[in-house]
């Protein structure tokens, strides 16, 4: 059970309040019964001062007989035992005792109150009296007797005690009034106090659970107060500490978790502190795995190599890296060691480089489809200038001119494909929309290759939904890439099968789709038709055009906002489908 603030002052006020009583009582009593005894003793000597006097008159008392009847008659009239002593110590009266055991006494010469007496008049002691069998206080003066010498008054301390009663009494009454008193005025001035503690404890309380804000409570200018004001200084500035810290981790968290590379940051004892989502991803880390050692989450031994190198003090190299989980990307792996305030430790960032080796691949690629695209022609006319060089009027010369023309022709448009791209990639060619007629534009397409399609007897039917007859788009653009899309189907499409076109709407969106009946597209091949002079399998190698079509296609589609993309049919050849704003 917790006892209250309250409880506890009060109780302390209460034990020094009757602590402070009890010595005040015994202090008071000791003091009482000092000046009692000193009264007493006074009194005694006044008695014993007067018995001397009485004594001093009475020369006619100087039988034993006569000074013990004097004795016990003025201890009747005074308070206490009477003695008369002779100046060889001899008892010659006694109030106490009777003439015949006077002779029995010891003699009193040598008792401490005579000895004083002898000296200065005044003897005072205090002993256990063998003759009464009682402690006494004893009181001897000098008498001018012709007989007696000295005059002595005894009281028994049992006499004392019961004087001293009331004083004690009176103590014992006082503190028992002054508790109660005490017990109120401990707990009225307990009250300020606990209240005072009281709300310096819900205070706290509201520290703790995270309110850090100041109070407007005043908590006075003593040691309370003073101790409660450096307290509530500190947690304020513990607060504003825990503040910028907080911002600072939040702005750490929200940099990393933007981060595209991947982030790992372990203690020296190799156990991991952060791992921010790229991270996560690059190495399939769960979010659990905060605090345990990197040997036994990270299970690439290349990552584990570069983590333990940074760890012992070394700056390792970066390193080019595929993942054992993700072979198909390409990492640079780069650690490093940290040291700060909290202790060593090292820090390991992923750099995903896979899109730029993509890249540099597709540019390498792009480079030599480029250059043999533009040999092969380039070779052909050379071959046939050289042959009409030799022979300029022979048989064969129109033979070699046409084919001449037909190989320029076709690096004309290979450099036509290649500027037009450009420009697309540029951004460079403006869209001019409108609300285009699908219906005839697929018509004028087919028009436009119907001799093609004629070489090789080949059919192509039109389906125009009725809810997707018309799109708002570049009507120009747009024919370019139905024509692209149609070549492409007339290419890969045997004689004698069918080529079909056909519009959708479904969403808010038209959907146009090109068939063909070739051998369709390996299914690993199908996210790469569309990079520039990209080549399936020797199936699908291409048998004409310049290997810009499908790109030239993309790039005009997404223009307009729009996707296109490939696919297989179930029942054989590719599709193409393009998917455009209504």
């Amino acid at each position: 059970m917790t006892t209250s603030v309250r409880t506890k002052v009060f109780v302390a006020a209460l034990s020094a309040a009757a602590l402070s009583l009890v010595v005040v009582a015994i202090l008071v009593a000791w003091d009482g019964r000092s000046r009692e005894r000193t009264q007493i003793q006074g009194r005694l000597t006044t008695e014993a001062t007067l018995i001397a006097d009485l004594l001093a008159q009475a020369d006619h008392l100087t039988t034993v007989a006569q000074l013990d009847a004097e004795a016990d008659r003025l201890a009747r009239t005074i308070e206490g035992r009477v003695t008369f002593v002779a100046a060889d110590g001899t008892v010659l009266g006694d109030s106490e005792q009777t003439p015949a055991e006077l002779r029995q006494l010891d003699n009193h010469g040598t008792r401490p109150e005579i000895v004083a007496a002898r000296e200065t008049g005044l003897g005072v002691s205090q002993r256990f009296s063998t003759t009464v069998d009682t402690e006494m206080i004893y009181v001897a003066v000098r008498a001018k007797h012709p007989t007696v010498a000295f005059a002595r008054l005894a009281l028994p301390l049992s006499s004392v005690t019961s004087q001293l009663a009331s004083a004690s009494t009176a103590s014992v009454a006082a503190l028992a009034a002054a508790v109660p008193v005490a017990l109120i005025v401990a707990w009225l001035l307990s009250a300020p106090l606990a209240r005072r503690a009281e709300r310096i404890a819900r205070i706290a309380e509201r520290y703790a659970a995270g309110d850090v804000s100041k109070p407007a409570y005043d908590y006075g200018e003593d040691e309370l107060g003073t101790v409660a004001r450096v307290l509530d200084t500190s947690v304020q500035q513990l607060g504003q500490r825990i503040e910028e810290l907080t911002r600072d981790r939040a702005r750490t968290e929200a940099v990393l978790s933007g981060m595209v590379e991947g982030v790992l940051v372990v203690d020296r004892q190799g156990r991991l502190q952060l791992v921010n989502g790229a991270a996560r991803t690059m190495l399939a880390v769960e979010s659990t795995a905060i605090g345990r050692p990197y040997l036994e989450v990270v299970r690439d031994p290349d990552v584990a190599a570069q983590l333990s190198a940074a760890l012992s003090g070394a700056t390792p190299e970066s390193r080019e890296l595929s993942l054992i989980r993700d072979p198909g990307r390409t990492f640079v792996a780069r650690a490093t060691p940290v040291a700060t305030t909290g202790g060593a430790g090292a820090v390991l960032v992923l750099h995903d480089v896979s899109d730029l080796k993509r890249a540099d691949q597709v540019r390498r690629d792009f480079v030599a489809n480029v250059s043999h695209e533009l040999r092969t022609p380039l070779t052909v006319i050379r071959g046939y200038v050289e042959a009409l060089q030799d022979d300029p009027g022979g048989s064969s010369a129109p033979q070699f001119l046409d084919t001449i023309a037909r190989q320029s022709t076709r690096m004309e448009r290979l450099v036509a494909d290649l500027l037009r791209l450009a420009r697309l990639d540029a951004r460079q060619e403006p869209l001019d929309t409108s609300r285009c007629d699908l219906d005839a534009l697929c018509a004028a397409v087919v028009a436009d290759l119907q001799r093609a399609f004629d070489a090789k007897q080949q059919r192509v039917t039109v389906t125009v939904a009725p809810d997707a007859h018309t799109v708002i788009a570049d009507q120009a653009k747009l024919h370019d890439v139905l024509r692209n899309l149609l070549e492409n189907a007339n290419n890969y499409t045997p004689e004698g099968a069918s080529i079909s076109i056909t519009t959708t709407a479904a969403g808010g969106q038209v959907h146009l789709e090109v068939s063909d009946s070739g051998p369709g597209i390996p299914p690993e091949d199908l996210s790469r038709v569309f990079e520039r002079f990209y080549r399936v399998d020797k199936s699908r190698s291409r048998p004409g055009g310049t290997g810009l079509g499908l790109a030239i296609v993309r790039h005009l589609v997404e223009l307009h906002g729009g996707t296109v993309r490939a696919e297989n049919r179930p029942e054989g050849g590719a599709r193409f489908i393009i998917t455009l704003p209504a």
